[in-house]
């Protein structure tokens, strides 16, 4: 019943004795048909849409689910191949949906945040009552992400427990890291991977990236790798010589130079993360290295919104006072 529904996307599905769907309908849909005359014993075929929206679970189109939210399209049905509903995500509550798998990285010690990690793993560390990795982990939720696998090593008994029920019905894996591999190095130990990209990022980052932007302009460019960045400026307080050998050509006036930083999220192509090293201790600035010597397609994504590292007490508190005006 549609009013069993209430308060929340007022849409039924509907399916024939096969479980094949046939179409659509809304409260909206019922309402206009009366105003103009049915009956209320008129079959659902003759009310219902039957040139309905819907995303192939095989081929999920990111681009086309965008388009589908702009449309106002609240409950989105996932199809097989048979045009059997195999999923139905909620765009109300999902920002998109996205064809990715996630990996978050959490083994590091947090020295530069003693004494709060000396018993707490940084990752564990409250802002705002939420662990700072659940920020990370329920952004990537809201984005339909549903294969999370986070990386443990320092107090890994704490983030397993953590972890040890679902959250809305996705269960996050933990994989321990046997030593430390670096910021990427034990992704090796995550055994499944369900699609063909792989999402890595550092667990103790706060920020509000948009996950659906990040991956479409990594398939919009074709890319091996991107690796989001954040603008950083440096500005030198004197004038600065233009110099040609020891001859100065002028002089820049108190010179801003503009950079973008690593911000420590990366989409990958899920086949190159075997040229990873096994049991080696291997950054991800390493692997950048090691796939732009091999000639691959390595871009940056431009982070427009907030991000902090949380790696020193100035940046935990910073994250703490971001809260505030958020929520």
């Amino acid at each position: 019943m549609l009013n069993n529904l209430s308060g929340q996307s007022l849409t039924l599905f509907a399916v024939d004795s096969n479980c094949v769907m046939r179409g659509s309908l809304t409260d909206g849909d019922i309402r206009r048909k009366l105003v103009e005359g049915i009956s209320l014993n008129t079959q659902v075929k003759e009310v219902m849409h039957k040139s309905f929206k819907f995303i192939s679970d095989k081929n999920i189109d990111v681009k086309q689910i965008r388009d589908l939210r702009k449309m106002r399209i609240n409950l989105l049905p996932f199809l097989d191949d048979k045009n059997r509903i195999t999923d139905i995500f909620d765009l109300k509550k999902n920002l998109s949906v996205l064809p990715i798998d996630a990996v978050l990285m959490a083994g590091g010690k947090g020295e530069r945040l003693r004494p709060l990690t000396e018993k707490t793993p940084k990752p564990l560390l409250p802002i705002n009552d939420k662990a700072i990795i659940d920020y990370n982990v329920e952004r990537l939720m809201s984005y339909g992400v549903k294969n999370i696998s986070v990386t443990v090593n320092y107090l890994k008994e704490q983030i397993e427990q953590h972890y040890e029920t679902e959250r809305d019905g996705i269960k996050v894996k933990c994989v321990r890291e046997p030593k430390y591999l670096g910021t990427i190095g034990s992704i090796k130990f995550v055994d499944t991977f369900h699609n063909d990209t792989v999402l890595v990022m550092n667990s103790d980052l706060f920020t509000n990236i948009d996950y659906e932007e990040f991956y479409l302009h990594y398939v919009e460019h074709g890319a091996d790798m991107s690796v989001a960045a954040v603008p950083y400026s440096v500005a030198v307080p004197y004038g600065i010589f233009e110099l040609d050998g020891r001859n100065i050509q002028g002089i820049k006036e108190k010179p801003t130079y503009n950079y973008y930083a690593n911000a420590g999220i990366y989409l990958i192509k899920r086949d190159l993360l075997n040229l990873i090293p096994d049991d080696t201790f291997f950054d991800a600035t390493d692997f950048i290295d090691l796939l732009i010597q091999k000639n691959k397609n390595v871009i940056r994504f431009p982070i427009t919104g907030y991000w902090i590292d949380i790696g020193k007490k100035e940046d935990y508190a910073k994250a703490i006072d971001i809260v505030k005006h958020i929520t």
